[in-house]
């Protein structure tokens, strides 16, 4: 009688847990399937379960009566149920309405029922987890209702996580994707824009809604509407204004050759395939009128580069370091805003010299701005644009100087003018050196001090001054042979000079000056001097957070060694601080590319990362000169 009666309790529950474990796990079937792209499924996911049929009864009747009915509910509560109290509800519940124990063949449980019998029981996780088959994530709402099917892709583009999220949102595990995250909500697929650099088909740039300065979190600094240094707002007159883009974009062969410097890097980033889409791609966004470059591989330059580039609209001038090595700068212009008056390319290897034995190199370019003829009879002072790479040795500042010596005093031969001045400078690279070191102070005071200073303190990239051993500079730097004064300047000054047209260059560039320098010229005790006026376009520190700002950072450790430095001349108050804008004729400042601080590119999993594909940040100004009527 009591086998019977529990018999009769048991059925009814055994075919309850069934009906529900069937309608569970043909959700979770439906819901594989709504995942998918397949459009073929329709209709309501949460199907009614189809209830145990009189094979199945009988079996479990049989089942019960040999193995006992303690054993059985022991079995039945831990293996179907996850939560003793909703067991003993539906239990309750069959007890209070007998007229369904036998209504097996209409047993019909719809979506609707199974979801409120689910919420009111409070049911977390309503049945174990099936062999081999992963658990599903958590969805929001009623775990029955009909999901839609989608018939498009099921991601939309990446998008880009918020500055303010850095600290909140957690940074993909793949760094090739750092700071990328997937969109919530799918979007439709727009066609992919035209990308029309060669050999790149494999991959395509980040969508054109999201800008690359928004990536890179860099905001534009605008000067234009500020009073210049001497407190008047800019002339009514006409100006001419320009861009200039300073970029040590990171030879190849340089990061194979230092793999050790990029192991925080993933490997896919490093390609030369995927840096150099990068790097067009900041090309083009920023589009700027003058570029100058740094560590430029020779053979990426003649088979991509400037290709690439020629297709942009810039005319291109290269020179690779001297030696055995494979890279160089390269200053590039567009035509339809200036003019090439010559081009100078400049060695600092001297043969027989042990301070100048290295293979560094620089580029000076003379140009003529082009007004529109519009303007009728107007002129612009040309423009000299210089760009170099000084040696990276911390140290040897006594090469640095003597390197910066030879290219400024290329810079003064090019730039002056009939009656000794100088036309407007532009003096851009990467120095190596570190802002306020000696080095930077040379080139924005034009005068220093050298004699039995450290070699390593002449950048400050380093502190060596632990060593036993400091190598110290003596006077003179430089030997007279060299025929460059202590004020930089060539002992024969000349005038840049048209030449014919030499094989791996456009257009016509200086004539080399090769005549002997005159032995004896007075040589000052100590101290090196320049008379080109020059300031940095950059602060050296973020102006809203007061922390340095970062070019590049070696080793996770940033640091400023690139530099954009312009003509400007010291105001009647002395104050550096002001030195902006010169007297008529020479360059205001407009705006500048912020920098950033090392917590932020820390952040971004340091340089190079997936958006920016060098080990050093752009460097980006803003120009005005005065246009004049003749």
């Amino acid at each position: 009688m009591i086998a019977s009666c529990l018999c009769y309790l048991l059925l009814p529950a055994a075919r309850l847990f069934r009906a529900l474990s069937d309608a569970f796990f043909t959700c979770r079937k439906n819901a594989f399937l709504a995942k998918s792209s397949s459009p073929q499924v329709d209709g309501d996911f949460a199907m009614a379960p189809r209830g145990p049929d009189q094979e199945e009864c009988e079996g479990l009747l049989q089942q019960w009566q040999e193995e006992g009915s303690s054993q059985a509910l022991s079995t039945v509560s831990e293996g179907l149920l996850v939560d003793k109290g909703v067991a003993e509800s539906s239990l309750a519940h069959l007890m209070d309405n007998p007229g369904e124990q036998d209504a097996a063949s209409e047993d019909k449980w719809s979506s609707r029922q199974l979801s409120d019998l689910w919420a009111a029981e409070n049911l977390e996780e309503p049945f174990p987890e099936v062999l081999g088959e992963e658990p599903l994530p958590e969805v929001e709402g009623p775990m029955w209702a009909e999901v839609p099917v989608q018939t498009g892709p099921q991601y939309a583009d990446c998008a880009v996580l918020p500055v303010g999220a850095l600290a909140a949102e957690q940074w993909e595990e793949d760094p090739a994707v750092v700071a990328w995250s997937i969109a919530p909500e799918p979007v439709p697929q727009e066609e992919a824009p035209i990308w029309p650099f060669e050999g790149l088909g494999q991959l395509q740039p980040p969508p054109v809604e999201i800008p690359y300065h928004e990536i890179l979190w860099r905001e534009w600094e605008d000067f234009s509407t500020q009073p210049d240094a001497q407190g008047l707002e800019a002339g009514d007159g006409p100006q001419f204004q320009f861009t200039l883009m300073s970029y040590n974009i990171l030879a190849q062969d340089l990061m194979q050759q230092s793999s050790e410097l990029y192991l925080h890097c993933h490997p896919d980033i490093l390609s030369w395939n995927y840096r150099f889409a990068n790097l067009m791609q900041e090309f083009q966004h920023w589009d700027p009128d003058i570029l100058c470059l740094q560590e430029v591989q020779e053979d990426h330059y003649w088979q991509q580069l400037e290709p690439s580039l020629r297709m942009m609209g810039f005319t291109c001038f290269y020179k690779r370091r001297t030696g055995c090595k494979t890279d160089g700068c390269a200053v590039c212009y567009k035509p339809t805003r200036f003019r090439l008056l010559c081009a100078s390319p400049v060695e600092y290897f001297r043969p027989g010299l042990e301070l100048l034995n290295r293979d560094n190199v620089g580029l000076v370019l003379l140009l003529q701005p082009l007004v529109p003829e519009g303007l009728g009879q107007v002129s612009v002072a040309p423009l000299c644009v210089a760009n170099t790479h000084v040696l990276y040795n911390p140290r040897r500042g006594d090469v640095k100087l003597a390197q910066m010596a030879i290219f400024l005093a290329e810079v003064d031969k090019v730039a002056r003018l009939s009656d000794g001045s100088h036309c407007p400078i532009i003096l851009c690279g990467d120095l190596n050196s570190v802002p306020d070191s000696p080095l930077y102070n040379f080139i924005r005071d034009g005068e220093l001090q050298y004699h039995g200073m450290p070699a390593w303190k002449v950048s400050g990239q380093e502190d060596f001054s632990h060593q036993l051993y400091q190598r110290k500079l003596q006077a003179p730097l430089w030997p007279s042979s060299l025929g460059i004064t202590d004020c930089c300047q060539y002992v024969t000054s000349c005038h840049p000079k048209r030449s014919e047209r030499p094989a791996g260059w456009a257009e016509p560039v200086v004539e080399e000056d090769i005549s002997e320098p005159e032995p004896d010229f007075p040589r000052t005790v100590g101290t090196i001097q320049h008379c080109l006026h020059l300031t940095s376009v950059y602060t050296h520190f973020l102006p809203r957070h007061g922390r340095p700002e970062v070019t590049t950072m070696p080793l996770g450790l940033g640091m400023t060694v690139d530099y954009i430095f312009f003509s400007a001349e010291s105001c009647e108050n002395g104050n550096r601080a002001d030195r902006r804008l010169c007297h008529d004729g020479t360059l205001k400042l407009l705006g500048r590319l912020s920098l950033l601080s090392e917590e932020i590119l820390w952040a971004a999993n340091g340089l190079p990362n997936p958006f920016c594909s060098s080990d050093h940040l752009c460097l980006l100004a803003s120009f005005e000169m005065e246009v004049t009527a003749l």
